[in-house]
């Protein structure tokens, strides 16, 4: 029975994600025995262009030609999967979102900016349709696992829809509030076994938020140990700036 085929590709990121999985080691030739890698920059120089089992996708989407070209791959493509923050909320390129367009450009690339075509950010399913997201900045590599092999059966993942703090508890962590230090747990989705506080780390709020957050909740929290809710909302800004535009495509 042939393998589906598989390619990788990747927009405005810094690429981690991939990096992440060329960096599996034994894990990755298990996933190479059940798909057939036919495009992957990070580790290959083959290209292909015919019709996909499965695109993955690294990176949000802020340019024309991002769009025409995310637009494509998706046409010739059975599934489609969205890994990394940039990739399933914007990442961290959505600052950008917090200021007029021209004045960001010009910013970056100086007088020329013209010459640059840009647009808002957005994530991979704010212009295409998604069928799988392994959320994080990056990936949590079990997860992308469990995402690979619910695709390959064709079934559903179900992203955790409850948040990190969850995670934290029955990994036995002592609350990062405890030890005087902010964290976004509280209000981000789960997923990742609160990697980032189980290696003595904060949660920077990289998988995106809960749903329906627990906003009395998390302003208790915030109160009883003295923060101001502009600096939480500045800290959430860092991943979750595309939460406001709506899907399309």
């Amino acid at each position: 029975m042939a393998r589906p085929k598989a390619a990788f590709f990747d927009f405005s990121c810094c690429e981690g994600c991939q990096l992440q999985i060329a960096n599996f080691g034994e894990s990755l030739l298990d996933i190479l025995n059940v798909i057939e890698v036919v495009e992957f920059r990070e580790i290959m120089s083959e290209k292909y262009d015919g019709t996909l089992d499965v695109a993955i996708i690294e990176g949000s989407i802020n340019t024309p030609r991002a769009v025409e070209r995310i637009k494509a791959i998706r046409a010739r493509s059975k599934t489609l999967v969205a890994i990394g923050a940039c990739a399933t909320t914007g990442g961290v390129n959505g600052i950008k979102n917090v200021f007029p367009l021209d004045e960001i450009a010009g910013y970056v690339y100086g007088g020329n900016f013209r010459d640059y075509e840009t647009i808002q950010t957005m994530a991979v399913h704010q212009v295409v349709r998604v069928d799988y997201f392994v959320h994080g900045c990056p990936i949590y590599p079990p997860e992308f696992v469990a995402v690979l092999k619910a695709l390959l059966m064709a079934i559903p993942y179900d992203v955790p829809d409850y948040p990190v703090c969850v995670e934290c508890k029955l990994n036995g962590n002592v609350c990062m509030y405890d030890r005087g230090v902010s964290c976004l747990g509280p209000v981000t989705r789960a997923g990742c076994n609160s990697w980032c506080i189980n290696n003595d780390n904060i949660c920077y709020g990289c998988r995106g938020m809960v749903s329906n957050p627990n906003e009395t909740g998390a302003i208790d929290v915030i109160k009883q140990y003295g923060l101001s809710i502009e600096r939480i909302v500045n800290k959430l800004e860092m991943y979750n700036k595309c939460r406001e535009l709506n899907p399309h495509g």
